[in-house]
């Protein structure tokens, strides 16, 4: 499996290509859009979340409810195009500032300034129209996509938020998973401590108001997982690397962590391993410090992932930059911008934690049709359990 996106902030829309979908997925629409609509809300989201609604149109893929097996094809449009159409037509306009709109005061934090050295842009809306996080709204369609095939291999997937401005939630296990996930989806920050949550959005209003923004951690995990999912043969076949990556990938996101990640570096070897143990269902472990992977391969624990987020470059009360045309100093371009965009951001990690894991699991198993792999995986399970 694999996937292209395309598209710009403010041109027509958002396309996305899966490539390897199994034939024979039922796609439920509403879920995706429904994903999509979560990724637009959360305390702290700017103006641009009031004018779009995204809503996905199939392009390719999918016939009468489930896949072909085709390339899947996702359409998402772009409602603010209609304010843009001038500034972001593909044909030529004439060499004109205002026509144009052009921006050549980058904005630290952003791709702006490193974009336009690379790819020689002398007008920088050719490097922030696809650097914008926009285009994660592609990528959480995708991930839901990946959710829906999980599911049937009885894998599910959920995020929820750390931090925000310092703040930190109480992660206390008390919830069945499902009663967790409710508490998440209820929260407007989308955290488990409601507490915290509130602490959380008065650091929001804060920062709005001092036209500053703010950053924090998101976690994911997974359950359901089979062990022995990648491989410690290459480097470029550990799951672990590979999710490392795509997160990291994901727009403002500066560190990943599994288990309790960087916090092992105070701790003897004897507080951070997990101690194997045998029971009927299988191999366990009687701890999960590592997060769910060994050696680059699942363990058949809860893989548990986190990453941070930094706050949101653009803001307000700009920060200094230099006009490429003059080499003057001046104060960055503002774009619109969020104070915090962290509740999203937790969407969207998990939409590309999910699609590494249903990645990897067709390219173990195959991915010709769901029900081959749900019979392949699930002898897998039972062969693992006796080994």
């Amino acid at each position: 499996m694999r996937y292209l996106t395309a598209g710009e902030s403010h041109g027509p829309g958002l396309s996305v290509i899966i490539e390897g979908v199994p034939a024979g997925l039922f796609v439920d629409i509403d879920q995706i859009n429904r994903e999509l609509k979560k990724r637009q809300s959360g305390y702290g989201r700017g103006r641009r979340m009031q004018i779009e609604s995204d809503r996905v149109e199939v392009r390719a893929g999918i016939r009468h409810g489930r896949t072909t097996g085709a390339p899947v094809s996702f359409w998402i449009e772009n409602k603010d195009h209609t304010h843009w159409k001038h500034v972001m037509q593909a044909e030529p306009v004439a060499d004109d500032f205002e026509v144009k709109r052009r921006v050549v005061r980058p904005r630290p934090g952003h791709a702006d300034l490193v974009g336009g050295l690379k790819y020689n842009h002398r007008d920088l809306r050719d490097v922030l129209e696809r650097s914008s996080a926009r285009e994660t709204a592609a990528r959480v369609a995708v991930g839901a996509l990946a959710k829906q095939l999980l599911e049937q291999l009885d894998i599910s997937v959920f995020s929820y938020v750390k931090v925000i401005g310092g703040v930190e939630a109480q992660v206390e296990r008390t919830s069945s998973l499902s009663g967790l996930r409710q508490i998440i989806e209820e929260s407007p920050v989308r955290t488990i401590d409601e507490q915290a949550a509130e602490q959380m959005m008065q650091r929001i209003d804060e920062a709005k108001s001092n036209g500053d923004s703010i950053g924090g951690v998101v976690c994911t995990e997974v359950h359901g997982v089979m062990p022995g999912l990648g491989s410690y043969v290459q480097y470029d076949r550990k799951l672990d690397a590979a999710i490392a990556r795509a997160v990291m990938s994901v727009n403002a996101i500066k560190g990943i962590e599994f288990g309790d990640g960087f916090q092992m570096a105070y701790r003897p070897g004897s507080e951070v391993m997990d101690p194997i143990d045998y029971a009927e269902t299988g191999y366990t472990r009687m701890s999960n410090h590592l997060g769910g992977f060994e050696g680059g391969m699942t363990t058949g624990m809860p893989i548990i992932c986190s990453a941070v987020m930094k706050p949101i470059p653009t803001l307000y009360k700009p920060l200094q930059s230099v006009d490429i045309e003059t080499k003057e100093p001046f104060l960055a371009q503002i774009e619109r911008s969020d104070a915090c965009a962290v509740p999203a951001a937790s969407l969207v990690v998990e939409a590309v934690i999910a699609f590494e894991i249903a990645r990897e699991i067709c390219e173990t198993f195959g991915h010709d049709t769901v029900e081959r792999l749900q019979k392949r995986v699930n002898d897998y399970r039972e062969e693992v359990k006796t080994w």
